[in-house]
């Protein structure tokens, strides 16, 4: 039976959260392996029927689990994108985001998360800039700042200490994310108040989701970016609470672009349909990041002749 204490709002004894990170896909493949999958967590010991696994991209993050080896290896990505393309490994990720890092999981990249925070709200003219103008401006920013960093020396205590070809190269990836709806660009929300605020909007003016990604290549400073957008078209039944709702299961609404956190079930069951991808809407488009994966090995092939 649904219950309100796992987020998910299948799994009625486990508390919360306790199997992340498993694509739609690897979901499905579990459910065809599995008549029943041992789950076992810091919090609970249970039993999930088959019949009950939560088919979504992710099921959250903030429980502790260990699952079975079975569980794991169906998991497991097929191909490294990094090595498909001849990029080396780690990919040095600019983003505190765990659904970046989640859906870079998913993809089978490598990452080392190395984050140094700017003043986003300084930068772009939130009145005037066109959102795919304002998130490239935002992720390339973030990357000039932790490129200086790097090249400073700033960052040795938080760097792996080589790659696993044993060198100095690395591709660093940062990006941004705004939220657009009825004309007006939404980002994280400053208040609960203005949370419940964005969210009231969206069955009537369907918002849509613009990210950017960006690559950098060091030493050599090649660089590649792009911007990718998704509409997310909601039923009239979105309810008036379904903040509150989210907060009471301590979901961080506040780092979300627009309050929008459409990975959720409690907003997954209101929402009509994505003009787009669900990975794009969470942050980052899995086809961009291998778009521009392509595009930077090229780069670099050209500038090596």
């Amino acid at each position: 039976l649904p219950s309100s204490s796992c987020c998910c709002g299948y799994w009625h004894v486990c508390k919360r959260r306790m199997l992340s990170g498993l694509s739609l896909s690897h979901c499905f493949t579990l459910s065809l392996l599995l008549s029943t999958t041992i789950i076992l967590s810091t919090r609970a010991f249970t039993l999930v029927p088959r019949a009950i696994i939560h088919t979504s991209s992710t099921c959250h993050y903030k429980g502790r689990f260990i699952v079975r080896n079975i569980i794991m290896s169906a998991s497991q990505p097929s191909s490294d994108p990094l090595a498909d393309v001849g990029l080396p490994a780690p990919l040095l990720l600019g983003s505190a985001s765990y659904t970046r890092k989640l859906i870079l999981k998913e993809m089978g990249v490598k990452y080392h998360k190395l984050v140094r925070p700017i003043d986003e709200k300084g930068l772009g003219d939130r009145s005037k800039d066109a959102p795919p103008d304002l998130v490239l401006t935002l992720g390339k920013a973030k990357m000039d700042h932790l490129v200086n960093e790097i090249k400073a020396g700033n960052c040795k205590d938080d760097m792996p200490k080589a790659n696993d070809d044993g060198t100095q190269e690395w591709v660093v990836l940062t990006g941004d994310q705004v939220v657009t709806c009825n004309g007006q660009i939404l980002e994280k929300p400053e208040s609960i108040e203005e949370a419940r605020d964005f969210v009231s909007r969206y069955a009537k003016h369907p918002p849509a989701t613009v990210g950017s990604c960006v690559l950098t290549h060091l030493p050599s400073g090649i660089q590649v970016s792009g911007v990718d957008t998704a509409t997310i078209h909601f039923k009239p039944t979105v309810p008036a609470d379904l903040i509150d709702k989210l907060i009471e299961l301590d979901e961080p609404i506040m780092s979300c672009a627009g309050g929008l956190m459409i990975e959720h079930p409690l907003t997954r069951e209101h929402v009509e349909n994505i003009d787009g991808t669900e990975d794009s809407v969470m942050g980052l488009s899995k086809d961009l990041v291998l778009k521009l994966l392509g595009e930077l090995s090229e780069k670099l092939k050209g500038a090596s002749k």
